[in-house]
């Protein structure tokens, strides 16, 4: 199965549609009139399509356990054929278009086994996805210019040389894979003056501003305290979203001390040092956390 550990819940829908055709009109008829020996066609066929989209997992290797919000089926009938359209809904990391397919495919299917005593031609075709909404396809960020940041690394030891940076380089890898070009990249000490000094200097010439490092409880750890009296506005938004996806994965990440915030037109972050923590923290606002300069912008409605 595909890892989706590191995705969020959103609000994910689909819809499917299969036809069935009928090869006479008494078979429409019948249905219609529920004149059909084996019962209510259409309503025997939406049940059979209710139990199916919730094992879907159950017939698919591959598909994941979802748990399933809502589901609706309607049918159109035009001359010989009946179109079946299957609506799934659900909150959760993954999307839910093969669930509405499979759907779509048992209430074919129950309704030929229904009608096949009264019409033996009878054939399904056409099963195929017709919409879907929701994921990270869904808010797309576009902008005129490419965002531009700056990332610093605060530790005392990396700056050393006694220890390695991973941290920063997991941050300049997913800015990379959101379009964000990382205009600089610094391995800096964690004092509360150098920290001060870059993010005064860098956020004119940067949307985002992102340390990773000095967030833990220590003593030593005082990119909060640096960062605090330069803020503008905070977003604690942004700093649950980190912490709340952290903690479901490690009961320890409560104790991070995330920050965001704004400074002028930019977006200031200090995110967890470890390797870890740095990884979930922006797997868990990004790349949706780039909405904020839409509405720094007065975009808002330029989001999509």
């Amino acid at each position: 199965m595909v890892d989706i550990t590191h995705k969020i819940n959103t609000l994910r829908s689909a819809t499917a549609t299969a036809i069935v055709k009928v090869s006479q009109q008494a078979t429409i008829d019948a249905v219609v009139n529920n004149l059909v020996p084996k019962g209510n066609v259409m309503e025997m066929a939406k049940t059979a399509g209710l139990f199916a989209v919730k094992n879907t997992h159950l017939s698919i290797p591959d598909c994941h356990p979802i748990p399933i919000e809502f589901t609706s089926v309607e049918y159109k009938i035009e001359g010989l054929t009946i179109e079946i359209i299957f609506k799934v809904k659900t909150v959760y990391k993954t999307g839910v278009e093969v669930e509405a397919m499979h759907g779509a495919s048992i209430v074919a299917l129950t309704m030929y086994d229904m009608l096949k005593p009264i019409d033996k031609e009878i054939e399904i075709s056409t099963i195929k996805l017709i919409n879907k909404e929701g994921g990270k396809s869904s808010f797309k960020n576009r902008f005129p210019a490419t965002i531009k940041a700056a990332v610093f690394v605060c530790s005392d030891s990396i700056f050393a040389g006694d220890k390695e940076d991973r941290s920063g380089k997991i941050i300049v890898e997913k800015l990379e894979s959101c379009g964000v070009e990382t205009a600089h990249y610094e391995i800096i000490p964690d004092e509360v003056d150098i920290i001060q000094e870059r993010t005064k200097a860098y956020a004119k010439e940067n949307q985002l501003v992102i340390f990773t490092g000095g967030t833990g409880l220590s003593p030593r750890d005082v990119t909060p305290e640096a960062l605090a009296p330069l803020l503008e506005s905070r977003i604690p938004g942004i700093e649950e979203a980190v912490r709340n996806y952290g903690q479901q994965r490690m009961p320890y990440a409560m104790l991070s001390r995330t920050v965001a915030g704004t400074l002028g037109k930019t977006l200031v972050l200090a995110l967890p040092g470890s390797t870890n923590g740095a990884r979930e923290s922006m797997d868990a606002i990004f790349p949706h956390v780039l909405h904020v300069f839409h509405i720094l912008k007065g975009n808002n409605h330029d989001a999509k």
